[in-house]
């Protein structure tokens, strides 16, 4: 009967019928009261978005299982610290992670949640020590500026060997006892050797994760015990799995609504039976962090085209976008250079970029994805590996496995040759894609999308390429860019949320009014639960002017999702264009809790203590943006401002110069320059400076009206008189006209300065 009812819930996850699958495991629980069946029942409910129950089931459990399941309960509750203790005892600080890689990346994001940086960056380096295809492990790597080469022929190795002995392991379940006994003993003379060598091989290729050896040498081994008697493996892991023959082919538990959760890991073998177990479960993760490049008190009306700060995106992260690793999955494409550019052309930008960028950032709902159970390898308990029931060959015998082992991997027979060769090329496909996503977290945009041409064309046009590809476009200004690479993600991938955040930006940015409300109305209807609809939606009302309404949806957007640091920094924006100055601080202070390295948060904290005329706040608010986003022309220019009114005008031209450097269609580094020179009465050469602006922007009125205010203190009243009429001719703000008509009225006072104007 436990078998059946044990079989039948499964069954019931595999087809998302998830109340039947509650209901039978209430059943089972009752009858065959269990930890084994309480992990289970725990499953039904963590799968069905209901962790509280999980936590409550669970709470007290000691088995290495349901501490992970535990803690995975814990950390959608936001209970950061017990689901800590939960993955590492207090009173037992040398215990073993659960779960090998799932438990580390999950423990990472606690420790980076609870502000712990340099412990999730080992958490995570651990992760992909054990499996590296944990991609989500390596994104966060990415994210603090500490991915290295993760996707190397040492990562080959570790996935061939992955295979090899689970498939191997597998098949001596059904051997007879004495033919397992045999097979266990001729293994064990090589499994010393085979481990110091990978050991070798890894301190040459993967020097960045600390104890790489450890987990590397049985990567992502499962923790498979014989169904009736026989010897174990479990003597090479600290927490062997006490639930190997109940949650075979569990489905991942989705930990966020309306996200459809992964299709099940089914068994080699095809049968519920198997001892080996696949629990994986969805981490919702927020992701990172970028500059919302805004304006200052506007000068006029067109160089600063309205009122209040406007935000830029970047997304470090992926929306709603999963980051499986499945352990049944090792065929990958080749990795083929092949030119493409968004469909064939590129799209030249016709309109002058706004002086002021728009920039936040959406995190994903990541996944855990463990695959086997693995637990790192130590070597003090090396003698025990006779008790192994498979092992890895040595160099003298590894061509003969290679060749002439056969093990079943995703209902195909496959021999160790075909594993490397499947290998080999999806990690160089991971390659490609892992080098141009951390050149964005760096954001070396320009070198990023070089790297994404080199995938070939299959890979580049799917929705997550393209939507990283548009950010890399909205890094660098390239508004009309970044809306064709967002418009071919959006047909390739219409159901996908990831990066549409950022596109409603763009469209923010273009004034599309039209295309936002439509994008945004398309997003609600596909998930009105998501953060990146509501996203949308607030910036539509944002560029109608409707602030309040704006701030309404972006709370929304933040309620859905604590963790998703764009949203909070479009509440301060919008707490900032409302003149809330209090709590617009306290929205960007929450978006750097969430996200240290979110820098438009510490941007907008610079603009709002500029405004207050706090200038030594402002200078270190921006110069922190700075150090993380070195390359962003906004942010330079208003570091130099803020320099510049702290009397340190050479330092603030030096600054401004780089800044035009950075991006010379930037008109707001030219302005300001000639600004400091017109405050140190170097005539001439802010001229010379206006004068080339004016290529640039022929239409802002606040060059010729800084021009009249030069042409003025040199008492050349005709040419002033001339630049005012210039400036109101292209039609400034109410308030640029109140001032510049200010400044005719007093063109003949020799004293008056207008330093406002």
């Amino acid at each position: 009967m436990e078998g059946i009812l044990t079989d039948c819930v499964q069954n019931s996850l595999r087809y998302f019928m998830y109340r039947n699958a509650i209901f039978l495991c209430e059943r089972l629980c009752a009858e065959f009261p269990s930890e084994v069946n309480l992990q289970l029942l725990a499953t039904c409910y963590l799968q069905n978005n209901q962790a509280y129950a999980a936590y409550n089931i669970l709470k007290g459990t000691q088995m290495a299982l349901s501490r992970y399941l535990f803690a995975v309960a814990c950390y959608q509750m936001d209970l950061l610290s017990e689901a800590e203790a939960a993955l590492s005892p207090v009173n037992e600080p040398s215990a073993e992670i659960p779960n090998g890689a799932a438990g580390h990346y999950l423990m990472g994001l606690i420790y980076r949640y609870t502000d712990r940086r340099k412990n999730a960056i080992h958490h995570y380096k651990m992760a992909l020590s054990i499996d590296p295809l944990l991609w989500a492990a390596y994104e966060e790597l990415c994210a603090a500026e500490e991915a290295t080469a993760v996707f190397s022929e040492a990562a080959a190795l570790c996935i061939q060997k992955q295979y090899l002995q689970n498939g191997l392991a597998t098949q001596n379940l059904y051997l007879p006892n004495e033919d397992r006994n045999l097979v266990s003993s001729k293994s064990a003379g090589t499994e010393d050797i085979s481990l110091r060598q990978l050991k070798h091989m890894q301190a040459n290729n993967l020097r960045d994760i600390p104890g790489n050896y450890h987990g590397a040498a049985v990567l992502a081994a499962a923790a498979s015990q014989p169904l009736n008697g026989g010897p174990s493996n479990a003597s090479f892991y600290n927490t062997p799995s006490p639930i190997t023959t109940q949650l075979s082919g569990v489905a991942p538990p989705p930990l966020c609504r309306n996200l459809q959760p992964n299709g099940p890991n089914l068994n080699m073998l095809g049968t519920d039976s198997s001892p080996k177990s696949t629990i994986s479960s969805t981490i919702q993760a927020p992701r990172r962090k970028f500059v919302d490049e805004g304006k200052l008190r506007k000068i006029s009306g067109r160089l600063f085209s309205d009122s209040g700060p406007r935000r830029s995106t970047r997304l470090a992260g992926e929306a709603g976008a999963n980051a499986n690793t499945s352990t049944t999955t090792v065929a990958g494409n080749g990795t083929t250079n092949s030119s493409k550019y968004l469909g064939g052309s590129k799209l030249s930008s016709v309109a002058l970029r706004s002086v002021t960028l728009r920039k936040g950032q959406s995190w994903a709902n990541e996944n855990i994805d463990e695959g086997m159970r693995n637990e790192p390898f130590d070597d003090s308990r090396a003698n025990t590996a006779s008790t192994v029931s498979s092992s890895f060959p040595t160099s003298d015998t590894r061509s003969a496995v290679q060749e002439g082992t056969t093990v079943p991997i995703g209902g195909t027979a496959m021999n160790g040759s075909r594993i490397m060769t499947g290998a080999s090329d999806l990690l160089g496909l991971l390659r490609i894609l892992g080098e141009g996503y951390r050149m964005s977290c760096m954001y070396r945009c320009k070198d990023a999308l070089d790297v994404y041409l080199k995938l070939p064309h299959k890979h580049y046009n799917t929705g997550w390429v393209l939507s990283q590809v548009g950010k890399a476009y909205f890094e660098v200004v390239d508004y009309l860019e970044a809306e064709h690479a967002f418009n071919l993600a959006r047909r390739a991938s219409p159901y996908s949320l990831e990066g549409m955040d950022i596109y409603s930006t763009v469209l923010y940015h273009l004034k599309e009014d039209m295309k936002l409300s439509y994008l945004a109305q398309e997003l609600i209807t596909t998930d009105r639960l998501a953060a990146q609809s509501w996203c949308a939606m607030g910036n539509c009302y944002s560029l109608q002017k409707d602030h309040e309404t704006a701030l309404k949806n972006f709370q929304r957007a933040v309620q859905l999702n604590p963790r998703f640091a764009y949203g909070h920094t479009l509440c301060g924006h919008e707490y900032v264009a409302l003149e809330d100055f209090e709590n617009g601080i306290r929205s960007y202070q929450s978006a750097l809790r969430v996200d240290a390295r979110h820098y438009n948060s510490w941007y907008g904290l610079g603009m709002v203590y500029l405004r207050q005329e706090k200038f030594e706040f402002s200078e270190h608010h921006f110069r922190m943006a700075f150090q993380i986003n070195p390359h962003s022309s906004v942010i330079m220019s208003y570091l130099g401002t803020a320099m510049h009114a702290l009397k340190r005008s050479g330092e603030a031209i030096e600054m401004m110069e780089k800044a035009i450097l950075a991006d010379k269609k930037n008109p707001l580094p030219m302005y300001q320059k000639a600004n400091i020179l017109l405050s140190l009465e170097k005539f001439d050469e802010a001229l010379e400076v206006l004068e080339e602006l004016k290529e640039y922007a022929p239409r802002e009125s606040g060059v010729y009206a800084l021009m009249g205010k030069i042409y003025k203190r040199r008492n050349m009243h005709e040419k002033a008189m001339l630049h005012f009429g210039l400036a109101l001719d292209l039609k400034p703000s109410a308030t640029d006209v109140a001032t510049i008509k200010a400044a005719i009225e007093k063109l003949h006072v020799p004293d008056e300065i207008e330093d406002n104007l």
